[in-house]
């Protein structure tokens, strides 16, 4: 269908609300050079259902909001976290360096 994109959520921090990256490969029409062209999509999601880092495809609606012009679809793929050190080993890296001065 015509206006359905799928692109990996990059933020998912306001209410109902994502933004989606989608990437492409262009090729320079003048130099022949390929470059990946990165466009970022704010889209609905009504449910909060989508996490950073997930697979999702988004279709085109009626406007919700003055930057808003998708919806959210479907999940395709749910990402496999992200890994984020603890205070505690990061507090033990800094005083390991500073005995080691």
């Amino acid at each position: 269908m015509a206006g359905e994109l799928q692109g990996i959520v990059s933020s998912a921090k306001r209410d109902k609300t994502i933004t989606v990256s989608i990437a492409s490969r262009e090729t320079h029409p003048l130099y022949r050079k390929q470059y990946t062209k990165t466009r970022k999509y704010t889209a609905h999601d009504e449910n909060n259902e989508a996490g950073v880092g997930d697979k999702v495809e988004i279709a085109a609606c009626r406007p919700f909001s003055k930057t808003k012009s998708y919806k959210l679809t479907k999940v395709i793929e749910k990402s496999h976290g992200t890994v984020e050190l603890k205070d505690e080993v990061l507090g033990q890296t800094e005083q390991t360096e500073g005995e080691e001065k």
